[in-house]
């Protein structure tokens, strides 16, 4: 993953460790660390949820806006019909 400018960038990869399509969830796992994604129907809308294992090198706050990034990219692309 690298940032547009290339400013800054770093090696990611994992393993989809579940696919429950009746529930609505992904599980994923890379390294030591996993996140679980689910999608929840909530009046109308899809909520996406995502909850992750947090890493001890960077601040919490720090990985929470970088999912958080993540996910309104994947809002973007979704309510731009793509």
């Amino acid at each position: 993953m690298e940032a547009k400018d290339g400013s800054f960038g770093f090696d990611f990869a994992g393993t989809y460790t579940e696919i429950i399509p009746s529930r609505g969830s992904i599980g994923m796992q890379f390294g030591p660390r996993a996140a679980l994604v689910e999608f929840l129907p909530q009046d109308g809308c899809v909520l996406v949820r995502e909850t992750f294992d947090a890493e001890e090198t960077h601040p919490l706050e720090q990985q929470r806006e970088g999912w958080q990034a993540i996910l309104n990219r994947f809002a973007r692309h979704v309510e731009a019909g793509v």
